[in-house]
């Protein structure tokens, strides 16, 4: 088995800068303007302190970065003593900047603040400007990816009030790199190429070369390697017209990973190795670090693992010393790869650990969407550790690990919501041990089927750290405790797939994709593959599955997976999986556990029967208009989800919403009071609002409002209800992410729902109001919702046999309760 890594592609660490004091030098960062004074002073200490600060000066353009530091450090108390504003705060300020190309982002901080405060105290917008552009990239250098974006959004609005066109350019540049470390490549691409357009209508030459450099590696981190090396040695020919060093070594350190990437090696240590030089010569550690981390992998593919280890050792302990925690991350993360391939795995489990302790101190503090969006550049950690211990034996570590390196955005999220007096405590919510995973199967009285997919070679495709899947790793956790574990090869899925248009997709995502074929001509192609899946998900297990159909199977899917209707799966002989087990679905086993929290909560709350006065039922509402392409259009009426919200509304005792009662303003003041909520309309995928999640429910409109009920919408809200059914088409669909799906369930489950009921497809309106109604019916019966929903599915099975028909719903969460 060919273990996974990250390789990392180099942003550029590209800083600007507006008025330099050293213009013979690269200008890389924003130092402060001071004026020069034209008499001589009289104080003799001002004389002394002139003296020092031209001496940084010309320390700094001879490359003696460190003394011209302790020159500039002697000068600031004198003219501090002096109350000289000026000279202290451009003293404060080149320290600040000449801190930072140490990649110091510590001291960085501090003398930037000292700047910042000094440049407020002035007035001096320039300089504003200056210290928030400088503090942007500090924080970026200790892995404070947010308040980096806040400063340098703070820092473009200047240079746009200033109109200083060059100053705007590398802000932009610094502000994609910024979202390129959140994992946010959209919003990085974009602002390279806004960077590079200004660069080119102002003719700054640095600005281009960097600009182009940046947009290479998203190009490469896309997986188009050929655009990439065009825009590498289009932005190298730039660089080095210039005399840009530290352009031309990380343009250099670019190249060689897109030519490693593509199999020349030789070329790539070349590459590599020039880049180390020019770091090593102008004394960039961080340019260093990552180059040496470079080399190690490089080395590494010639599986020369002496020099491989060496490299990452030195890489870490630069990246250790300059205490950029990211990169430390990744020097650990790369160290323990070489350590596992030449053989030492107990060092190499060691140092992934060391590495997912540092990922993990780089997350307190985002909000959720950049809690996801980073954790999306880390899985890879917890992938390779996972690897490490099972080559050991030790599978119960393994699955712990499995449950540390998922749906931890969503975890954190949820125990926040359920104790927000602890939010502090819930923060650090732990992942849990394996004696809590066994507990947590006891409790649920189910067996827990958790996937993990190991990919060959970790490269980024469509901005995601992926590669094509070598194996799956599957643990069984029955209701007893036992965790049996079992392994299952797909080298053999590439060849026996079609090569996709989309080079985003996989092996395996295009064989989900295809058992989602479920009508039409294609419909054997859709069986051939859902009775493949259920070969390699389930047969492996089979004897681990509990044999009364009854008994609850819970699986805990990884990306494609969770588009996967399991209830589909089919064995040799034709026989669905749901005919043999009652069957659940969650993002995480410590979600189950949560949710558990979250039914108890209720249990409290709610003592008395149901009544229908806390039933919301929703049927075919007077549809909102969308816009499609350039034409608006109503949606389409549902007349079958109209018929099935009131045989629902009649079995609850209540009276459905229908038409133009079924208004979005009504429906969310009442939301918060129901028990039991069902919603039969619309459902769609898109993030229509650009709340940073996608999915939307349709309801009426009403005045000032477009009737779209969004999941971005749903997470703010506080519902109470026991169980919440999204009748629709594609709500249990959204964004795959690293965290799972972003989408209406998370929404609802982290709103305070422990059960929802969503759709992997467009469902169609007959068949779903059939299987609808008879849920209601079985849970009249039978409180426990899974088991009612398996029932209805069966029942629907008869009457219209593709699965198409009754496959779609899936329950996430708690299956027991009074709802």
């Amino acid at each position: 088995m060919q273990p996974s890594r990250t390789i990392g592609f180099a942003a550029f660490v590209t800083l600007f800068v507006t008025v330099s004091l050293f213009l013979a030098v690269r200008s890389t960062v924003v130092f402060s303007a001071s004026p020069t004074s034209a008499q001589t002073p009289e104080d003799p200490r001002q004389a002394q302190a002139e003296q020092l600060y031209q001496q940084g000066i010309k320390q700094y353009q001879q490359g003696q970065l460190e003394a011209a530091i302790e020159s500039w450090q002697k000068a600031l108390p004198i003219y501090q003593q002096l109350q000289n504003r000026q000279r202290t705060r451009a003293v404060v300020g080149t320290l600040g900047a000449t801190y930072l190309m140490l990649g110091d982002s510590q001291k960085a901080i501090e003398f930037s603040e000292q700047f910042l405060t000094l440049a407020k105290e002035m007035g001096d917008r320039s300089s504003i400007g200056q210290a928030l552009g400088n503090l942007g990239m500090a924080y970026k250098g200790i892995g404070e990816y947010v308040k980096a974006i806040e400063f340098h959004q703070e820092a473009l609005a200047i240079m746009r009030e200033l109109k200083n066109r060059q100053g705007e350019g590398r802000v932009l540049g610094n502000l994609g790199s910024a979202f390129e470390g959140l994992g946010d490549y959209e919003k990085a691409i974009a602002s390279y190429q806004e960077s590079l357009t200004i660069s080119r209508e102002i003719n700054d030459r640095l600005g281009e070369g960097t600009a182009l450099g940046k947009l290479g590696a998203m190009y490469a981190n896309l997986g188009e390697y050929d655009k990439a090396l065009e825009s590498y040695k289009e932005s190298l020919s730039v660089v080095q017209a210039i005399g840009d060093a530290l352009g031309e070594g990380y343009t250099l350190r670019n190249l060689g990973i897109a030519q490693q990437v593509q199999g020349d090696l030789t070329q790539a240590i070349e590459s590599f190795t020039k880049a180390l030089s020019i770091a090593q010569d102008i004394g960039d550690r961080k340019l260093e670090a990552e180059t040496l981390g470079s080399l190690g992998l490089a080395y590494e593919d010639k599986r020369d693992f002496s020099q491989a280890i060496e490299h990452q050792q030195q890489s870490l302990a630069i990246t250790q010393a300059i205490g950029d925690r990211r990169l430390e991350g990744v020097a650990l993360n790369n160290l323990g790869h070489a350590l596992f391939n030449s053989g030492n795995l107990k060092e190499a489990e060691n140092k992934l650990r060391d590495a997912v302790k540092v990922l993990e101190s780089l997350r307190p503090g985002l909000t959720d969407a950049n809690n996801v969006s980073i954790f999306d550049t880390q899985v890879l950690t917890y992938n390779l550790l996972q690897q490490i211990l099972i080559a050991q034996d030790k599978f119960e570590a393994a699955l712990e690990i499995s449950e540390q390196g998922r749906a931890r955005a969503f975890v954190e999220l949820l125990a926040k919501r359920l104790s927000p007096e602890a939010a502090l405590e819930s923060a650090k919510s732990k992942p849990p041990t394996i004696e809590q995973i066994q507990e947590i199967a006891k409790t649920q009285q189910a067996t827990l089927v958790e996937y993990s997919i190991v990919p060959d070679e970790a490269f980024k495709v469509q901005g995601k750290l992926r590669g094509e899947p070598s194996e799956l790793l599957i643990w069984v956790v029955q209701p007893t405790g036992k965790v049996t574990f079992r392994r299952v090869d797909l080298k053999f899925l590439r060849q026996s797939q079609k090569q996709a248009a989309d080079n985003a997709l996989t092996a395996l995502d295009e064989l989900v994709n295809t058992s989602r074929i479920l009508q039409g001509p294609r419909l054997r192609r859709g069986e051939a593959a859902r009775k493949q899946l259920h070969q390699l998900l389930i047969e492996p297990i089979a004897e681990f599955l509990p044999t009364h159909p009854e008994a609850r199977v819970i699986f805990i899917p990884q990306e494609s997976l969770f588009l996967l209707p399991f209830a589909a799966l089919q064995n040799a002989s034709g026989q669905y999986l749901i005919e043999k087990h009652t069957i659940l679905t969650a993002p995480a086993i410590q979600v189950l556990d949560l949710t558990h929290q979250q039914r108890q909560r209720l249990e409290t709350q709610y003592k008395e029967p149901l009544q229908g006065k806390e039933v919301l039922v929703v049927g075919n509402p007077t549809m909102p208009t969308l816009k499609f392409g350039e034409t608006v259009e109503q949606l389409t009426p549902l007349p079958g989800s109209e018929e099935e919200a009131n045989a629902i509304a009649s079995l609850l005792n209540t009276k459905p919403l229908i038409g133009n009662q079924a208004t979005k303003v009504n429906i969310v003041q009442q939301l918060p009071k129901m028990r039991v909520v069902h919603l039969a309309t619309h459902g769609l995928l898109d993030d229509i609002k650009e709340l940073g999640v996608p999915g939307a429910i349709a309801l009426a409109p009403s005045e000032n409002d477009d009737g779209f009920l969004t999941a971005g919408e749903i997470l703010n809200l506080k519902l109470n209800a026991e169980l919440v059914v999204l009748s629709g088409c594609h709500t249990g669909q959204g964004k795959i992410t690293g965290d799972g799906v972003l989408g209406l369930s998370r929404s609802l489950i982290t709103s305070g729902v422990p059960s929802a009921i969503v759709s992997l497809w467009a469902v169609p309106d007959t068949a779903t109001a059939l299987l609808m109604t008879e849920f209601y019916r079985q849970l009249a019966l039978n409180t426990d919702k899974a088991q009612a929903l398996r029932s209805a599915m069966l029942t629907t099975m008869k009457q219209y046999p593709q699965p198409i028909n009754w496959a779609a719903f899936t329950l996430i969460g708690e299956a027991s309760g009074s709802g």
